[in-house]
């Protein structure tokens, strides 16, 4: 019998724009078959401020997404953002039974119980518990306990989670556009999937992720997520700054960021000159470069306080990988780099293939992208249901998978 084929759907919700990708699983990767975007609306600092605005925009995203691919939609993997999201240590223990009880999946939910128990506010929500490891009757270094045997089990893990209010007005936002956010996930850990190596995890590594309303970072070791934090600025307040101080409008601020700004800083050079039409402005290099440079300190300054409360500050063989479309500034990596006193590049999404896999492959699709390997791994735990065919029905609610999750905190 023929294989059915297995579509996956990541749509990131940014304060610029909403962004929206299909994909089919293949052995290698993903074969990206459609993809859209559209100007974001309601989107404050990454949170959404008015759940009735950004559902137009992942509607027109997805839109753009189905034509191109031939496929409906019904859910989807969702990022979400925003200064709320935080990740907390914890550990628990739980008494399973007698010495030859055998670890199950009831098991495993009461240790993630315990383990969140007066740790995690009630007024947050958790998005994902990532176990480091259990220890089963005194023996350590466990990374799946089911099926083995014995009396006493405990669990050391880091949580992520956000503010309840923000996690529902996601949820409302994807159904106002008619579609189930049946996985959510903070942008900056979807980008880690789409841009890093196992390796990379391993060895050491950071994402730092360049919004339009904020500056995300995920560190990653020995496998395994360490830490999530989120800074309230980002290349918004570039372009902004610059708009103010130059006394021009955002679209040509916008235009002198990403064509004639240089991380490298040299602050020499012909004044940069702007045509609109028949209009023409003219602006000092220098001035250019002091603004941009002084926003820029700002914000990796604060991504470095991050850093050294995470414990990895100049810890990381790997360094740092840069993604959103605040990478797309020119010798970013450079300026990054100094400030951050690691190794810096810009990330593109791996593993993808496909006929428009080109126009995907920068680093402001690396949320997106890394959003569809998210909602193929929620298919494999089996908590989407049918969804994922050859066509997704629209709006064919199944109960999915957010629900069956959050089920395990209760």
């Amino acid at each position: 019998m023929e294989d059915r084929a297995r579509f996956v759907v990541g749509v990131d919700i940014g304060t610029n724009f909403v962004r929206a990708v299909i994909g089919e699983m293949t052995h290698d990767g993903v074969r990206v078959v459609g993809f859209g975007e559209a100007p974001s609306d309601g989107v404050r600092r990454g949170v959404i401020a008015d759940i009735n605005a950004p559902g137009g925009a992942i509607d027109k995203a997805l839109a753009a997404a189905e034509k191109m691919s031939g496929l409906e939609v019904s859910d989807v993997a969702v990022s979400i953002n925003g200064v709320n999201i935080s990740s907390t240590k914890v550990d628990g223990m739980i008494a399973v039974g007698v010495a030859d009880h055998e670890i199950g999946e009831e098991d495993l939910n009461r240790i993630i119980n315990a383990s969140v128990a007066g740790k995690v506010p009630a007024t947050r929500q958790i998005l994902s518990n990532i176990p480091y490891e259990y220890i089963l009757d005194g023996q350590g270094g466990i990374r799946e306990p089911i099926g083995m045997k014995g009396a006493r089990l405990e669990m050391r893990a880091n949580v992520v989670s956000t503010m309840k209010l923000d996690f529902e007005n996601v949820l409302k936002a994807c159904d106002a556009a008619n579609v189930i956010a049946s996985t959510v996930e903070p942008g900056v850990m979807a980008a880690a999937r789409a841009v890093l190596t196992n390796q990379q995890k391993e060895n050491g590594v950071a994402v730092l992720d360049l919004g339009g309303g904020t500056t995300s970072i995920a560190v990653y070791d020995e496998g395994e997520l360490q830490y999530v934090g989120v800074c309230p600025c980002g290349s918004n307040d570039v372009t902004n700054d610059l708009a103010a101080y130059l006394k021009t409008v955002p679209d040509i601020a916008e235009e002198i960021k990403l064509r004639f700004v240089s991380g490298e800083f040299s602050g020499s050079g012909k004044d940069i000159v702007i045509k609109r039409g028949r209009d023409e402005y003219s602006f000092s290099r220098k001035d250019v470069d002091e603004v941009v440079e002084s926003r820029l300190e700002e914000i990796f300054e604060m991504a470095r306080k991050h850093l050294v409360h995470s414990g990895y500050d100049r810890r990381l063989p790997e360094g740092i990988i840069l993604t959103g479309g605040g990478a797309k500034m020119r010798d970013i990596e450079k300026y990054a780099s100094s400030q951050m006193e690691l190794a810096v590049r810009i990330g593109q999404p791996r593993q993808i293939s496909g006929g428009v896999s080109d126009d995907v492959r920068k680093p402001e699709y690396a949320t997106a992208i890394g959003l569809m390997y998210a909602d193929n791994e929620a298919a494999a735990l089996g908590r989407i249901g049918d969804s994922h065919q050859k066509t997704k029905v629209k709006k064919a609610k199944n109960g999915g998978g957010i629900k069956k999750f959050l089920k395990l905190f209760k």
